[in-house]
């Protein structure tokens, strides 16, 4: 089953949920192992390439989830109380956009030179005509508290994920990690 059906989730939705959770916990420690780096260190300049192709590549993924989700039927919601409900459709909503303005703040450092980004040397993602005084450092400190924002809902959202799985028994787990008829 590549598509959703109102049971759980397809393929495509897992394993796009999937590779987007590995990807962050990636880049987030990547990021974290850069920002010790200094100039001099042997991967200084590969550990910063990788990331920025990185997040490029993720931006497409992201937009192809988006995409992915508005085309398709989504499961029902688990059931549950209604404040619960409304927490979880939130916190989704959350984690998305909180996705969005990680890799947007990724992309306005890395163009804050004006220079383009390099896409592992296969195509170049052109920078803004435009940009600000020391954008690079305050959008570089927006870029850090989104990153760290964005793994705490994460620990969040698989928290409730083993909620559902092991206190409900409701299969909440179950639905993202195989797909039901």
């Amino acid at each position: 089953m590549l598509k959703n059906s109102e049971q759980g989730y397809g393929w495509v939705s897992i394993a796009v949920h999937w590779l987007m959770a590995v990807a962050i916990f990636f880049m987030f420690g990547l990021g974290l192992y850069m920002v010790e780096l200094t100039y001099y260190d042997a991967w200084y300049k590969g550990s910063l390439d990788l990331h920025k192709s990185l997040g490029i590549i993720l931006m497409g993924i992201w937009l192809f989830r988006l995409a992915w989700r508005q085309l398709n039927i989504k499961p029902k919601a688990l059931p549950g109380p209604k404040l619960e409900q409304i927490a979880a459709r939130v916190g989704h909503q959350l984690l998305y956009i909180l996705m969005l303005l990680l890799l947007l703040s990724g992309y306005f450092i890395s163009t804050a030179d004006g220079r383009p980004i390099s896409v592992f040397e296969l195509f170049e993602i052109p920078a803004l005509p435009w940009s600000f005084d020391n954008q690079e450092d305050i959008v570089g400190d927006i870029h850090f508290w989104l990153a760290w924002s964005l793994i705490g809902f994460v620990a969040v959202h698989m928290l409730a994920a083993l909620k559902h799985q092991f206190i409900n028994k409701d299969g909440g787990l179950s639905r993202i990690l195989k797909t039901s008829k």
